[in-house]
């Protein structure tokens, strides 16, 4: 799979040469892309990689020509000879699907909600390939079965709200595919789904590309996914490629101090927070309108100024001969765009640290000697209607779980999506009532929702959610999202209160300018930056974070880990964490609890849960990451469909409809008894029980 291609007979399916591309908005240009060149030949794979803001989703719409009212492009996208930037809209349309076609990383930006799955394939395969809907129905089905969906008749007639995640990505790969494209685009395919989904996603992936020849561009933040999925791999600064080589040699090898740094940002698997600090590059993502000539990363390099790199422009070692473009027929060479005399010799466990604002005082804590927050057997079902009579369901999203949370620490909770997760998060922060049992704070019962709790104890405690829209205002700029907390809570005005707000913008790497920006003017990444400062705005002594980095590149999450930690230090904050990136988990954790179905199989400290997994959900889970490492063996776990609904969860062992190791009917009659393998591991398995 990832054997670098070394031979090419036939020229590239896709050969992009010098592509600029720049944005026009209230009369100023913006540079967006500023000189690209790549190859992909069928059955090839590319990876981009790179920090938000650096290009990547634009050289994907300029490949698919389709750039947003604004854009101006030059260059060259030849897709199988023909140049996509100089097609008309309705040749276009006749590229689109047949030749081309791209999943996004949102698969709802994709799927009409107002039309069933068979509706949605049928229309690709009547416009595109001229198929009946009769033909279209079979067709659908054998579409379906290729990405791996179970019972694709009923799922044809389903609508995407019916469907999970994964699910819906599975059938966006399948719309993708209906018109037998020869290059396929993925933008982050993977990035909003848990670790077994995303891994169920990926492994479609070799085999597609073999039965359909495929040319593949796969534009990802996840060094893990690119080092597993990709043939060779690009890396984009400030609108350039920077390095590029076949992905055995750049993981190994790393030539660019920015690829490095890149590098020296992820937490790896099995390391911890006492281990080694991570280290994110510093400044940010140079604008691309002040990115300068010769190199635009100079001013975050640490060899900045070592002779040569100023000298003139960085471009890629071992030039094309003349009159081929910058990366050649034959793509197993490595180069790097660094003209540095240093940097053959810089050692990858070099980088430089990320710069941050200042932390304001916290806010008096409490002297109480005891868990600070602690949950007994909570639980939270909510009233839903469904079936085919429109009957009132019961979800049982959290059906009993008891925890307890002490100043300082960090309690991770993992699983699949639709496990209850972010029902216990919004639990805890009183956005969802509670059906039964008890959450206390310092030895207090917590009043079952927000509103009934004072303000004091209701900032002491706040969220950051997954999808940062849902908590910045598009009337309001972001700065006054920061601000708000800041003079309700604490009283702030004036002078002290713009001070304040510019320095939780510098805590998560955002300049001075983006205060009176709106979110719509920022990117994915750069609106969870502002989510996490307007939460810690509140000085809050628990912080519940809901897939608070998924969003976000490597550089920009190790600088969001790097805070947490040392606000946890500084203001003994604890953390309910929630993450489907293990590695992150890992690294940050100091407890962690696996939840499955609204009940928790699985708890213990974050080294022994690791160490020895013992639920054969937890050991499904592990098998499933994804490690930035080519030449790493994976030998997965794979389960069994999807996730039961909460609204009719299976009898005995929730999980033994999908369990390989379950027991014949002693799974399927009797809830699994909870069993210590230390003082405080404890596994619900009857495994154990034997």
């Amino acid at each position: 799979m990832n054997e670098p291609l070394t031979q090419h007979p036939e020229p590239p399916f896709l050969d992009v040469r010098g592509l600029k591309i720049e944005y026009t908005m209230r009369r100023k240009t913006t540079p967006a892309v500023r000189g690209v060149d790549f190859q992909i030949h069928r059955g090839e794979t590319l990876g981009l990689v790179g920090e938000s803001g650096c290009g990547k989703s634009t050289v994907a719409y300029g490949v698919m020509g389709y750039l947003a009212r604004g854009a101006r492009a030059e260059g060259q996208v030849l897709l199988n000879g023909r140049n996509m930037l100089r097609l008309s809209p309705r040749e276009l349309r006749a590229v689109w699907g047949r030749d081309v076609a791209m999943v996004y990383q949102d698969p709802m930006s994709s799927l009409n909600p107002s039309l069933t799955i068979f509706q949605q394939l049928a229309e690709v395969l009547t416009l595109n390939r001229g198929f009946s809907k009769v033909q279209a129905l079979d067709i659908s089905g054998e579409l379906l079965t290729q990405v791996n969906i179970p019972d694709p008749e009923k799922v044809l007639a389903r609508y995407p709200h019916q469907l999970s995640g994964g699910m819906k990505q599975r059938v966006c790969i399948a719309m993708a595919l209906a018109a037998e494209p020869k290059l396929l685009v993925m933008d982050e395919p993977t990035t909003a789904l848990d670790v077994t989904t995303a891994a169920q996603v990926l492994d479609l992936l070799p085999p597609l590309r073999e039965r359909y020849n495929l040319a593949v561009l796969y534009i990802s933040h996840d060094l893990g996914v690119v080092a597993r999925v990709c043939d060779r791999v690009g890396v984009m600064y400030a609108g350039r490629l920077v390095e590029e080589a076949p992905v055995r040699d750049l993981f190994k090898n790393p030539r660019h101090p920015y690829t490095r740094g890149l590098f020296q940002c992820l937490p790896r698997l099995g390391e911890t927070k006492n281990d080694r600090p991570l280290t994110s590059l510093p400044g940010r993502v140079i604008h691309q309108a002040q990115a300068q000539e010769p190199c635009a990363f100079a001013p975050r390099c640490r060899y900045e100024g070592t002779p040569g790199c100023l000298a003139e422009r960085q471009r890629m070692t071992a030039p094309p001969a003349e009159g081929q473009s910058q990366l050649t027929e034959r793509s197993d060479r490595h180069r790097a765009a660094c003209d540095c005399l240093a940097w053959p010799d810089v050692p990858v466990e070099e980088a430089g640290e990320a710069g941050r604002g200042s932390v304001a005082e916290p806010a008096e804590r409490s002297r109480f000697d005891g868990p600070w927050l602690e949950a007994l057997d909570l639980k939270t079902h909510y009233q839903v209607s469904g079936g085919l009579w429109g009957e009132r369901l019961t979800l049982r999203a959290v059906d009993g779980v008891s925890f307890s949370l002490s100043p300082g620490q960090t309690l991770a909770v993992v699983g699949e999506s639709g496990c209850g997760k972010s029902s216990l998060a919004r639990t805890v922060v009183g956005l969802n009532p509670i059906t039964g049992g008890a959450l206390n704070f310092e030895g207090t019962p917590l009043p079952p929702e927000l509103a009934r709790r004072p303000r004091s104890l209701a900032s002491l405690m706040t969220m950051v959610f997954q999808n940062p829209d849902s908590t910045l205002n598009p009337k309001h700029p972001v700065g006054y999202a920061i601000a708000r907390p800041l003079e309700l809570n604490y009283g702030y005005r004036g002078e002290e209160l713009r001070k304040a707000t510019l320095d939780y913008l510098g805590l998560v790497k955002l300049g001075p300018d983006y205060a009176k920006r709106y979110a719509r003017e920022l990117s994915g990444g750069e609106k969870q930056r502002v989510a996490i400062a307007r939460a810690l705005a509140s000085r809050p002594g628990i912080l519940v974070c809901d897939e608070p980095t998924s969003a976000l590149d490597v550089s920009v999450q190790a600088s969001i880990i790097k805070l947490l930690l040392e606000l946890q230090s500084a203001l003994s904050i604890s953390y309910l964490f929630i993450s489907h990136d293990l590695s992150v988990v890992r690294y940050l954790s100091d407890h962690i609890a696996i939840m499955y179905l609204g009940k928790f199989c699985e708890t213990g400290p974050a080294s022994e849960v690791f160490a020895a997994p013992a639920h054969p959900y937890t050991q499904a889970l592990w098998s499933a990451i994804s490690t930035p490492d080519p030449e790493a063996a994976h030998n997965p776990i794979r389960l069994a469909g999807s996730p039961p609904s909460l609204a009719s969860p299976p009898q005995g062992c929730r999980f033994h409809t999908r369990c390989s190791q379950a027991i014949p009917d002693l799974c399927a009659r009797e809830a699994p008894p909870a069993v210590r393998r230390s003082p405080l591991h404890t596994v619900h398995c009857h495994r154990y029980f034997q």
